[in-house]
């Protein structure tokens, strides 16, 4: 009987515990201090940042280097073409889009649909993805970012095309949907948030789909997409002046710099002038060269300031030799410095000058010139398209140096009406000014000159003497050797479709 009555008391108790456990399994084993779901304007700023910087990044270290902005005087394998992995745009767009789609997923998961936020993730997203199929071709898009939503761990390669049917029917929803909801945007570094951000994000998206049309158009008639743009501002306003850039404007404090302000002084200064631009530059008598570079440090020591800069893609001991050393060599110009990179008897650079830029009204000009040049749009004359352009990165310019780095940005009197930049000659003579400027104007912008220029072939650039690519400039990125062991099956087929993997195999748009 005391047997039966312990055995009772012990089976009551045991129910009262799992009772207990059940009734408050959940609260006990929730950590109330790690959220489960994130609001889009925690995620928003992060998103714009990190993507920003990779752009700096991505232009320092190869973009200004391959369409000879730049040039290295040590440590020249980028200048010489000797790539191998180049992963950056690949992490930053697939770690950062998994963010991205978290707005996406709040926004279209709430009561009523975010539909500001969904607009602003969409023209994000269309960006990034543009970065990664333009560096490597044939990506995973339909599927990306699916792993935690659908289980897809290895997302197949969609074939470019359809990666840019993706993006441009993206930019034309977020154009629509914009401005239709209530919602407030937080988060935005970009643009600053609130209603007045909608209008801007509006003209981004439209600016970007007549980029991405432009991108395709050796493959595709874009004419009627363009033109419907162009023929109904009210429906798709578009970039309208500097005020409506898309360039993220750093902080002069710790830790949202310019991102090369810490720097290392001998890793800045392996980057000089590149021959090309400056001589460009100077045959033209531009002013933006002082912006671009500083005068030799010889050359103000002996009371003499020149800018010169050095072939691109000579071998190590020609480059630290050339034109007598480093001294006779023109240093990156004062804008895009790092903290310690100032020359003697000159203040440090400030922290805050050089923007993180994704697309400016300058760049939106060139393309409008080149598609009324090519008669793509009707809207417009090429010729006024190509000044506004040259004027407006002119303007961005005098707007963002500071008055105390002594960069006189006054234009020649016979600027405009000089041989090299009066639009004047052959539809061949005309296109190629156009991409001349453009090409200038596309400076520190990401790898954005590049893409343009594998599209184009001008401005005409010549490999470096010492390259190590076969005398081509390179015109992809190979895929990383990651995605061999973790998607192989899916890189292999892309490979198989698109042709070797390998910088000389051209992608999509650029195969003719």
């Amino acid at each position: 009987m005391k047997t039966y009555f312990k055995k009772s008391l012990l089976s009551i108790a045991a129910l009262l515990v799992v009772f207990a456990c059940d009734n408050n399994f959940e609260d006990i084993n929730t950590n109330k201090n790690v959220p489960t779901t994130v609001t889009p304007d925690l995620l928003l700023s992060g998103v714009i940042r990190n993507t920003l910087n990779n752009q700096v990044g991505e232009a320092w270290g190869i973009g200004n280097i391959v369409v000879q902005h730049t040039a290295k005087i040590q440590f020249v394998n980028e200048d010489r073409y000797l790539w191998g992995e180049l992963n950056g745009v690949w992490n930053t767009v697939y770690g950062n889009m998994r963010n991205v789609q978290n707005i996406i997923d709040f926004a279209q998961n709430s009561t009523p649909v975010q539909n500001n936020y969904l607009g602003v993730a969409l023209v994000l997203k269309s960006w990034m993805f543009s970065l990664a199929t333009d560096a490597y071709g044939d990506i995973p898009y339909t599927e990306a970012t699916k792993g935690k939503s659908a289980g897809i761990y290895q997302p197949v390669y969609d074939a470019q095309e359809t990666v840019y049917n993706g993006i441009l029917a993206d930019l034309r929803t977020a154009n629509q949907i914009l401005g239709s909801s209530s919602e407030t945007i937080a988060g935005d570094i970009l643009y600053g948030g609130g209603t007045a951000a909608i209008i801007k994000w509006r003209k981004l998206a439209n600016s970007l789909r007549l980029r991405y049309l432009m991108r395709i158009s050796n493959k595709r008639n874009v004419t009627s997409e363009m033109q419907e743009i162009l023929s109904n501002p009210a429906q798709f306003p578009i970039f309208e002046s500097n005020a409506d850039n898309a360039a993220l404007v750093y902080l002069a404090s710790a830790p949202n710099q310019w991102p090369l302000y810490t720097t290392r002084v001998g890793s800045f200064d392996e980057f000089r002038l590149s021959k090309t631009l400056g001589d460009y530059l100077t045959s033209i008598n531009d002013p933006r060269l002082r912006v671009f570079a500083r005068p030799t440090q010889n050359s103000v020591t002996a009371g003499t300031p020149v800018i010169a800069g050095i072939p691109n893609g000579l071998e190590d001991t020609q480059a630290l030799s050339y034109n007598g050393g480093p001294q006779n060599i023109s240093r990156v110009g004062y804008t895009f410095a790092c903290l310690v990179c100032n020359d003697a008897n000159q203040n440090p650079p400030q922290a805050n000058v050089a923007r993180g830029l994704l697309m400016t009204f300058a760049e939106l000009q060139f393309i409008l010139a080149e598609a009324r040049e090519k008669n793509l749009i009707t809207t417009g004359s090429a010729e006024t398209f190509y000044l506004n352009g040259i004027s407006a990165n002119m303007n961005y310019y005098a707007s963002i140096v500071p008055a105390d780095y002594g960069i006189n940005l006054t234009l020649p009197a016979d600027y405009y009406t000089q041989a090299g930049v009066v639009y004047t000659g052959t539809t061949a003579e005309k296109l190629a000014k156009i991409a001349s400027q453009k090409w200038v104007a596309l400076f520190f912008n990401g790898l954005e000159a590049w893409f343009d220029w594998r599209r184009t072939g001008l401005p005409a650039l010549l490999p470096g003497s010492s390259n190590l690519n076969d005398n081509k400039i390179p015109v992809r990125f190979i895929y990383p050797q990651s995605e061999q062991s973790l998607n192989a099956t899916n890189r292999s087929a892309a490979v198989a479709r698109q042709g070797a993997d390998n910088i000389n195999t051209p992608v999509w748009w650029d195969s003719n």
